[in-house]
């Protein structure tokens, strides 16, 4: 459907910050609703950020809210996570998905999205 990949992780220590961003091939993800999630080692995939189509509302998970921030960069049909403050429990592969639309409330989950990337490790040290 719509190939995704991510990309500018990499190892930092706590109080950094990185941003990622999340490409298509097609350039055409201004069509899609954008989530990002995270994947630690031994856990569960867990809802980060996320950003609809159109209008751009944005959902954080509360982990992140205030200090990670979601955005398009419309002329290169990208998504970027904009990530202060890095804390050692961020570390973990994100991931981002697009799907048709967000959730209303709460939390947003994998299943929601039908396109994912391949994950781009992210490393906070002490």
């Amino acid at each position: 459907q719509v190939q995704l990949v991510e990309s500018g992780g990499g190892l930092v220590q706590a109080g950094d910050s990185l941003t990622l961003s999340c490409a298509d091939s097609g350039r055409t993800l201004s069509s899609y609703a954008v989530a990002w999630f995270r994947q630690g080692p031994g856990k569960e995939r867990e809802f980060v950020a996320a950003i609809n189509r159109s209008r751009g509302s944005t959902r954080y998970a509360d982990s992140v809210q205030g200090r990670f921030t979601i955005s398009r960069d419309t002329a290169k049909s990208t998504v970027l996570l904009q990530m202060n403050n890095l804390k050692p429990e961020d570390t973990a592969v994100y991931y981002c998905a697009a799907g048709i639309g967000l959730r209303a409330f709460g939390p947003q989950v994998p299943s929601d999205f039908g396109s994912w990337g391949q994950g781009t490790q992210v490393t906070v040290s002490s």
